[in-house]
């Protein structure tokens, strides 16, 4: 049987963010305030803030979650876990921020303060609601916090009723109570807490006044129908995976993310399939593709949202390993344009070095960005912060890397791998330190939303009506960046 050989050598040309330029149209904005950054997730989760936090282990766990739902958009926590460690960290994620707690932490009278005392520490909190039971559905009997235990003179022996605010000198509220009669109230007690009770005493929720802080200044936070911050967490396509979705769902995640380096393959469209038959109600996003075929297979199989990308990623090598891959800015206008088609919204994710290629990726056609590089080095990132060369630096690894797989081998306790038997996909390598994840948001929001004024646009979608693309040289390229100068 003859070889078959391509036909011909005439080849589709295929950009990248660096490739192209908007070109500027007329604006009517006068301020970078009366423009909005509102955008689909998924079909049917809208956040105010189209960054998306990457689901790799340098980048996202609960610190970094909380602050991206805090900033408007939303982080995906990565799989490198056990299902209950993940678990936890979406638990910590639904509880940092919420204008009415349901489930409180709680204890008995009976406790004793060296376990109380455990037990803030465990959950990262300074006060307990005491009931008679235990649950968060018991009679309350008080409440105790770090302030009652400051002078105790026999810690080791006492025991939390005897140290408690007792429910008679408690202010409480009932369940139904709104956010200014409740404010009004922990305003005028001095208070940081309020325990919501029902009329049989039982304990209904707590509100506390940080979250009421919170709402207040930061009104753009992306929050679920509870008041509590969003987040999505990752998922695998081995055995297992619909167990930890449903522990995931249970704890409250908002969506689940499909991951994948090739999602244009049985196991992510039949783990859509999956995930969609058994979790109907819950959003489910399925990648990495890089085609409209890819992105309409996923989307048939269920897809609520889908991520676009193979090897465009800063610590991605799957392009020089596999020679396969299709360069970033092509592979999400043909995504998108295909998705569009069934109302599903597409996620950038990879390659956005600054600001401007977040503009890029959205004028053509994406509805949201997924950052890795650009948020590693933070604070909320993972990992201790390391001096290399005299300068603060922190780990990223690509999660089809060497050192992730070797690490999940020996944290899932599979049998050892022979180092030969693992391709890498990914590198690791250092960023520098970078301070607080928020700081890092408002430089790329503030840049993004330059571009949606130097199209002629207010919003997300107005600037992909009216975006125009040209395509530059490499000269274009260097004059487009700071040239004959010596930076300081």
């Amino acid at each position: 049987m003859a070889e078959q050989v391509p036909s011909s050598l005439q080849f589709r040309i295929a950009l990248t963010y660096d490739d192209v330029l908007l070109v500027p149209k007329r604006s009517t904005v006068s301020s970078r305030g009366e423009i909005t950054l509102t955008t689909r997730l998924t079909k049917k989760i809208v956040i105010n803030n189209p960054i998306v936090s990457s689901n790799m282990d340098t980048v996202t766990e609960s610190a970094m979650a909380i602050e991206m739902a805090r900033n408007g958009g939303i982080g995906i926590l990565h799989r490198f876990l056990s299902v209950e460690e993940q678990v936890e960290m979406v638990q910590k994620v639904k509880r940092a921020e919420s204008y009415r707690i349901p489930n409180p932490y709680t204890t008995t009278a009976d406790t004793s303060i060296v376990d109380l005392k455990d037990l803030m520490a465990d959950k990262g909190v300074g006060s307990i609601l005491v009931t008679d039971d235990g649950s968060s559905s018991g009679k309350l009997l008080g409440l105790i916090s770090t302030r009652d235990l400051t002078f105790l003179s026999n810690p080791k022996t006492a025991k939390v009723g005897e140290v408690m605010t007792k429910r008679e000198k408690l202010v409480v509220a009932k369940p139904d109570v709104s956010v200014e009669d409740a404010k009004t109230l922990l305003q005028s007690a001095r208070l940081e807490k309020l325990p919501l009770v029902n009329d049989d005493n039982t304990l209904a929720g707590l509100i506390t006044a940080k979250d009421i802080l919170y709402k207040i200044q930061r009104p753009y936070a992306t929050l679920d129908s509870l008041g509590r911050l969003r987040v999505g967490a990752a998922i695998g396509v081995k055995p297992g995976y619909l167990e930890r979705a449903q522990a995931l769902i249970e704890a409250g995640c908002d969506v689940l993310v499909i991951d994948i380096a090739h999602g244009h393959s049985d196991l992510a469209i039949n783990t859509t399939k999956a995930l969609k038959q058994r979790f109907p109600d819950t959003e489910v996003i399925s990648g990495n593709v890089a085609t409209a075929e890819g992105a309409r297979a996923l989307i048939e199989a269920g897809a609520d949202g889908i991520k676009v990308g193979v090897g465009p990623g800063s610590i991605c090598i799957t392009r020089d390993v596999t020679g396969c891959g299709v360069p970033q800015l092509t592979a999400v206008h043909d995504c998108a344009r295909e998705a569009n088609k069934y109302g599903v919204p597409v996620i950038a994710d990879g390659g956005i070095k600054k600001s401007g290629d977040i503009t890029k990726a959205l004028a053509i056609g994406a509805s949201t960005v997924m950052l890795g590089n650009l948020l590693a080095g933070t604070d909320e990132s993972p990992g201790n912060t390391i001096v290399k060369g005299g300068k603060k630096v922190k780990v990223i690894r690509g999660m089809a890397g060497f050192g992730a797989n070797i690490a999940k081998s020996q944290r899932d306790k599979e049998k050892e791998k022979d180092p030969f038997d693992v391709i890498p996909e990914g590198v690791e390598a250092v960023v520098p330190y970078k301070g607080r994840v928020d700081g890092i948001i408002r430089n790329l929001v503030g840049g993004l939303k330059s571009g949606i004024s130097y199209c002629g646009a207010r919003n997300i979608e107005e600037m992909r009506q009216n975006a125009e693309f040209v395509q530059i040289t490499q000269s274009g390229r260097i004059e487009s960046t700071s040239h004959d100068v010596q930076l300081i």
